[in-house]
C-alpha cells in the first residue's frame, strides 16, 4: 500500500493543479435538477423523462461519447415494483400455541417476486446467528446446515459488533465498523443461497443503525431489478421482527435469546432449530414493471481503451409525496444527489478540456438508488464495459453544502489502496482524510459504489453524511451541525431543495480530489487492490489474469 501511496503522491500534484471544479456551475446544475418541472425525479414518472432528456443533452453538449446501449447514452433498467396488500396474517406457532404478529408493529417485510399471493404455512424456524459465511475470516455460521423449506432467524450487524474485550471474535469483522456481512441485504441473499424460503432479521436499533420506523417505511412496498429467474434469487418473504417478538418467541421455545446472541459470537456456533416452532404468513401482493434508465457517457482512452476509470452518482430522488408541514409535496433531492450529478458533469467537462487520458473514462448517472441501489445493481449485472478491467469506481453521494473544509470525510475507510491516493491528493490541497464518524451504520454499503464493489471493482465513496467535516468557518462543530440538521430535517424530504445560500466550495474541492485520483489512475499502469481481509478482495483476485 505504501508503494501505491508514493505513486499517487508523485502524480496527484499535477492532477490537483489542473482541476478547477466550478461551484457556480455545480449550483446551476443542482438548481435545474431540483426545479418544479423535474417533479422530484422519481423513476418511471414524468419527472424521469425530463431528467433523462436533460442528462443526455448535457452529456452530448460536453462532448462525451455514448456508452449506454445501442449506440446511445441510455441503458434501459427494467424495475419490478411490489406492494403487500392489507395487513395480511403473520404468526408464530410454538407447540400448538399460536402468536399473531401485527404487520408494521412486530413484523415488517416485503416480497420481491412477481406473484399475486404469498402463503407460508408452518415453516420450521432456525436461528442462524449472524447468518455469515466469511472464509477469509475463518467464519461460517451455517456449518453445512440446509435451510431448504425453512425460515432463518438472523441477528443484525456482524459477529463482533457487541464483542467484549478479550473475546476471540473482537476485531475480526472490524469492531464497531459494520462489515458487508452486517448488512441486511447480505443476510437475505445468504439465506436464499442456503435454501431458505424466508428470513426474519431481529431488529435492534444500535446494530441496524436506524430505528423501527425506517424498517417499516414505506409499508410493504418493494423494488428490484427484473430478474430472469427471480425465484432463485429472492425469498418469498424478507422481513424484520421486533426484538420483543424475538425474545418472546425464543422464550416460548425454551431458549434464551441473549445467551444465544452470545454464543453466535463464537466461530464454533452452529444453527439452532427452534424445536416445535414454526412461522406462517398469508397475504396478497400486487406487482408491476417500471422501465427506468441509467445514463452513461465516456471518453475513450488513447492507449488502453479497454481499461477504465468510472465516476458516478445517482439522478433519482423521491418524487411527489404527501404535503409536509409547509405544504411542500416535491421531494427534490437537491443535495441528495443533485450535488453528485453536478460533480459528474464537472468532471466530464474538465476531462474533455484536458489532454486525452491513456485509459478510458466513464461517467455514470444511475437510476433507483433510493429504491435499493437498483440502477447501479443493474449495471453491475449488465455492464457496458469490462468490470474486470475497471481500475476504480469513484462515487459521489450528497456532497456537503457548508463551505470549505480542512478535511475530507471518507466513508468505508480502510477497504482499499484508493485511500492512500485520496490522502495524497488531499495533502496537495492542504487537507487531511477523516474516516466516517459512524462506521457502525454501514454507509459504505448504502451507496451505488457498492454495486460495483460486489463485482470486485475497487471503489471510493465521498458522502457528506459520513460525518461532519472540519469546516474552515466553525470547525468540526459547525460541520456536525450541518450533517445533523440535514439528516434530521431534509434527508429524503421536501426540505432537500436548492438554496442560494449554499456554499459549494467544499463540494468543488472534493470533486477536485476525484479528478486528481482519476487522472493519476487513467494515465498509469496501476491497478489498485482491496486490502487484505476485505470482503471484495477474493472476488477481484479471481480476474487477476485479465489485468496482467
Amino acid at each position: 500500500m505504501r508503494i501505491a501511496l508514493l505513486a499517487a503522491a508523485s502524480i496527484a500534484l499535477a492532477g490537483a493543479a489542473q482541476a478547477a471544479t466550478d461551484p457556480a456551475r455545480m449550483s446551476d446544475i443542482v438548481k435545474t435538477l431540483a426545479s418544479d418541472p423535474f417533479e422530484g425525479r422519481a423513476p418511471g414518472s414524468p419527472g424521469e423523462a425530463k431528467t433523462i432528456e436533460y442528462l443526455t443533452s448535457r452529456f452530448k453538449a460536453l462532448g462525451l461519447e455514448p456508452a449506454g446501449e445501442k449506440g446511445s447514452y441510455i441503458q434501459d433498467v427494467a424495475l419490478l415494483k411490489t406492494q403487500v396488500q392489507g395487513p395480511g396474517a403473520f404468526s408464530f406457532d410454538v407447540k400448538g400455541a399460536k402468536t399473531p404478529l401485527a404487520f408494521g408493529k412486530e413484523v415488517a417485510g416485503i416480497t420481491l417476486l412477481p406473484v399475486d399471493h404469498v402463503t407460508i404455512h408452518n415453516a420450521p424456524l432456525v436461528f442462524v446467528g449472524y447468518g455469515v459465511t466469511a472464509p477469509e475470516r475463518g467464519w461460517d455460521d451455517f456449518k453445512g446446515y440446509d435451510l431448504k423449506g425453512k425460515v432463518a432467524v438472523i441477528l443484525i450487524n456482524d459477529p463482533d459488533f457487541e464483542a467484549m474485550p478479550g473475546e476471540a471474535v473482537a476485531g475480526k469483522f472490524g469492531g464497531q465498523a459494520m462489515a458487508y456481512y452486517g448488512r441486511w441485504t447480505y443476510k437475505y441473499d445468504e439465506a436464499i443461497r442456503r435454501g431458505a424460503i424466508a428470513a426474519l432479521i431481529v431488529h435492534e436499533t444500535p446494530g441496524a443503525g436506524y430505528g423501527w420506523s425506517t424498517v417499516i417505511a414505506p409499508g410493504g412496498e418493494g423494488f428490484d431489478i427484473v430478474r430472469a429467474d427471480p425465484a432463485k434469487e429472492r425469498l418469498q418473504l424478507q422481513a424484520w421482527i421486533s426484538r420483543d417478538a424475538a425474545v418472546a418467541l425464543f422464550k416460548q421455545a425454551g431458549l434464551d435469546f441473549e445467551a444465544l446472541k452470545t454464543s453466535a459470537r463464537s466461530a464454533d456456533f452452529k444453527p439452532v432449530e427452534l424445536a416445535g416452532a414454526t412461522f406462517s404468513a398469508d397475504y396478497g401482493l400486487t406487482y408491476s414493471q417500471v422501465m427506468s434508465h441509467n445514463v452513461i457517457g465516456k471518453l475513450t482512452g488513447k492507449g488502453h481503451p479497454d481499461e477504465s476509470v468510472m465516476f458516478a452518482a445517482h439522478w433519482d430522488a423521491y418524487g411527489i409525496g404527501a404535503p409536509d408541514a409547509q405544504g411542500r409535496t416535491i421531494r427534490r433531492g437537491a443535495a441528495d444527489d443533485g450535488t453528485g450529478v453536478a460533480g459528474v458533469m464537472e468532471l466530464a467537462r474538465q476531462f474533455k478540456a484536458a489532454p486525452r487520458t491513456d485509459r478510458s473514462l466513464y461517467f455514470g448517472v444511475w437510476t433507483a438508488e433510493e429504491r435499493g441501489l437498483l440502477g447501479s445493481e443493474y449495471y453491475g449485472v449488465h455492464p457496458t464495459v469490462s468490470l474486470n478491467k475497471m481500475v476504480a469506481n469513484l462515487t459521489m453521494d450528497t456532497l456537503q453544502t457548508a463551505g470549505p473544509s480542512k478535511d475530507v470525510v471518507l466513508v468505508g475507510y480502510g477497504q482499499s489502496e484508493l485511500d492512500d491516493r485520496l490522502a495524497a491528493a488531499a495533502k496537495v490541497q492542504g487537507r487531511t482524510v477523516t474516516p466516517d464518524a459512524h462506521p457502525e451504520k454501514g454507509l459504505a454499503f448504502r451507496a451505488d459504489h457498492f454495486s460495483l464493489a460486489k463485482h470486485g471493482v475497487p471503489a471510493l465513496l465521498l458522502m457528506g453524511l459520513g460525518g461532519g467535516p472540519d469546516l474552515v468557518a466553525g470547525g468540526r462543530e459547525a460541520g456536525d451541525k450541518w450533517v445533523n440538521d440535514f439528516t434530521a430535517n431534509c434527508y429524503h424530504k421536501a426540505c432537500d431543495d436548492w438554496s442560494a445560500d449554499w456554499d459549494l466550495r467544499g463540494a468543488a474541492a472534493d470533486v477536485d480530489l476525484l479528478y486528481a485520483i482519476g487522472r493519476d489512475l487513467a494515465d498509469s499502469r496501476a491497478w489498485p487492490t482491496w486490502t487484505a481481509g476485505s470482503e471484495f478482495k477474493a472476488i477481484r483476485d479471481k480476474s487477476a489474469g485479465e489485468r496482467n
